[in-house]
């Protein structure tokens, strides 16, 4: 089953995101993630909460790759500049309808 990585961040202090991207997208390939979106513009239909400033959507293969790349000692040091220099939620998310009402092709 396909996983997803969805984040909602604002940057708080720019020197880290540069070199975030310009290192972090060619990992997540190696990992097998696939950046579905990763972008400014967007818009909030519902909701009260201030929007972040950035959204990203990976798609991931399975559950496996995502943690071997989260927990990868390759990526921890760009891991923790991000939580350092931003404010926001990475969720994880299942590629499933847990009600098995709508079509998804895996």
């Amino acid at each position: 089953m396909k996983y997803y990585t969805v984040a909602e961040l604002t940057v708080t202090a720019r020197g880290w995101a540069r070199d975030y991207v310009e290192n972090v997208t060619p990992m997540v390939e190696r990992y097998g993630g696939r950046y579905l979106a990763r972008t400014s513009a967007f818009e909030q239909l519902e909701g009260e909460r201030e929007p972040a400033q950035i959204v990203l959507i990976i798609e991931w293969p399975d559950e496996e790759a995502i943690a071997s790349f989260y927990e990868s000692e390759e990526y921890r040091p760009y891991r923790e500049r991000r939580i350092a220099g931003s404010r926001g939620e990475f969720l994880l998310v299942a590629g499933e309808d847990s009600n098995q009402l709508a079509r998804i092709s895996g």
